[in-house]
């Protein structure tokens, strides 16, 4: 292996970092059970197996350098203890197991929740650029998709950030994305990816994931109140700030339930990833005004599958009433003529040997190995 996939610890989405601080600071027994899962119908071969075992052996001599450390702690919003740890930290290669199954690709990392949580973002990537090392893409025509795009973006003055770690084509390609829009689009807000954030001198976004409410699901507080709880424990962490909140871990009906006006006052505002996008809207802004909030006053992030028609639409559709922002992932950096993006996660199916689940507002997006846990939790919920 002549150049690793992953060459920083940094090279992840920000949203792994100020999860990993709330897991050490609030949650240091917790135990978790990370799952791939590829909804395409890929079909993986040893060679690479092979290759994903030398890049995670890599990954695994990683730790953080000083500028990185520096870098993290000019964000101004890890605390000191946090940092010492990541300047101890390296990920450990016995959290993780991987095979392949008749052409079927597994992979589980379990361990702490606060030493496992960096596993996710650079393995996607990683399992990502593997698996299109033998396929053929052209930069050029790559960079002339995302000039007609980042263009269109320009046009209509839509806020968008690059949200595409851990679906993109390759690192190398990932890089150039980001500095092509950081030098073009005059709308461009920043990349969820920490390091290419730090090299390019512009600002990584993020907040939380699925996972964190999904840890909830088993801290031992009654499970109709979980939501409640981890909303309430974020905002312990982090007082005021990062207060972009993700809505449907349990769908969007149950979300609202508990985001009550405590919480709706609380938080900026909150983020879109499952089911229709205006239906959504339309709930979101319809809750703030039955609660008295000004929509102006707080901020709808869509991320869900988004290309920039899709979010023209939308800001177009909706920012005269309320203050929206878009992460576009996938359609940034995999978008290549001939080249069909795997669609790909990995999230927590066990915390301290439970079941937990990831419900969703789209069919197909949800994740849980047991259906009996998912019955109990929709009902639970009233969902």
């Amino acid at each position: 292996m002549s150049s690793p996939i992953i060459k920083s610890l940094l090279d992840t989405d920000l949203y792994k970092f100020t999860m990993g601080q709330v897991a050490l600071h609030q949650f240091p027994t917790t135990n978790v059970e990370y799952e791939f899962k590829c909804r395409n119908n890929a079909k993986w071969e040893h060679k690479h197996l092979v290759r994903l075992r030398e890049e995670v052996k890599a990954f695994c001599k990683l730790k953080l350098r000083g500028d990185e450390l520096t870098f993290l702690s000019e964000l101004n919003i890890f605390k000191p203890s946090y940092l010492e740890f990541l300047r101890l930290y390296s990920p450990n290669l016995k959290h993780i197991t991987m095979q392949i199954i008749d052409g079927v690709l597994e992979v589980f990392v379990k361990g702490p929740w606060y030493s496992t949580v960096y596993w996710e973002v650079p393995l996607l990537a990683m399992i990502n650029e593997i698996y299109f090392e033998d396929q053929h893409a052209s930069g050029q025509e790559g960079l002339e998709r995302l000039k007609i795009k980042y263009l269109k973006a320009n046009d209509a003055g839509l806020p968008f950030v690059d949200f595409g770690t851990r679906r993109r084509f390759c690192a190398n390609w990932h890089e150039s994305v980001v500095k092509t829009l950081k030098n073009n689009a005059t709308s461009f807000a920043g990349t969820s990816n920490v390091y290419l954030a730090m090299k390019c001198r512009i600002k990584p976004i993020g907040t939380m994931a699925h996972e964190f409410f999904q840890v909830g699901q088993a801290t031992g507080v009654s499970l109709v109140d979980s939501q409640k709880y981890m909303l309430q424990t974020w905002a312990n962490e982090y007082r005021g700030k990062l207060g972009i909140a993700l809505t449907d871990v349990i769908g969007i009906d149950a979300f609202l339930k508990d985001f009550d006006l405590y919480f709706a006052k609380l938080y900026d505002g909150v983020r879109h990833d499952s089911g229709e996008p205006s239906r959504w809207a339309g709930m979101m802004i319809q809750h703030y005004v039955d609660l008295g909030i000004d929509p102006k006053t707080k901020t709808l992030v869509f991320s869900d599958g988004l290309d920039f028609d899709k979010a023209i639409n939308l800001y177009k559709a909706y920012k005269n009433i309320i203050n929206v922002s878009f992460g576009i992932g996938t359609n940034l950096t995999n978008d290549f003529a001939g080249i069909t993006p795997l669609q790909i996660v990995m999230k927590i199916v066990k915390c301290n040997g439970k079941p937990v689940a990831k419900i969703s507002d789209s069919p197909g997006k949800g994740m849980c190995n047991d259906e009996q846990f998912v019955d109990y939790l929709k009902k639970v919920f009233n969902d």
